[in-house]
């Protein structure tokens, strides 16, 4: 599985952004498309998730009513819509997915659970 996110930039604090992560080579098993950001000198961070299969959508507190998962299967591709933008939603993003067996209910949230990961995006939020 090959994954490649894009849409990243520059906006004032209010803006909006769209990122995409184009994927190629999946199968069944790559149910969840996960969005993760890292801001500089910080932990890696889950930001939001979507079940390829049946849409559910799961979000970090810190986004919830701005930011918007969705996917087109037909392309392969997951967006995150994110509106709103604060200066502390500023980090690279990057999307990521996994077709191993998972556990626990909530393993979506673990950066060490996933084996592909997209190239990041910058996104920074400034005025």
């Amino acid at each position: 599985v090959q994954l490649q996110a894009s849409g990243g930039g520059s906006v004032q604090p209010g803006g909006s952004l769209r990122l995409s992560c184009a994927g190629s080579g999946f199968t069944l098993d790559y149910d969840v498309i996960s969005w993760f950001r890292q801001a500089p000198e910080k932990e890696r961070e889950w930001v939001s998730s979507i079940s390829r299969i049946t849409g559910r959508t799961y979000y970090v507190d810190s986004v919830k009513g701005r930011f918007t998962v969705s996917r087109d299967n037909a392309k392969n591709t997951v967006y995150l819509q994110m509106n709103s933008l604060k200066p502390e939603d500023t980090a690279v993003y990057f999307c990521a997915a996994d077709g191993s067996y998972h556990s626990y209910s909530t393993w979506y949230k673990d950066k060490y659970e996933y084996a592909s990961w997209g190239q990041g995006t910058q996104v920074t939020v400034s005025s």
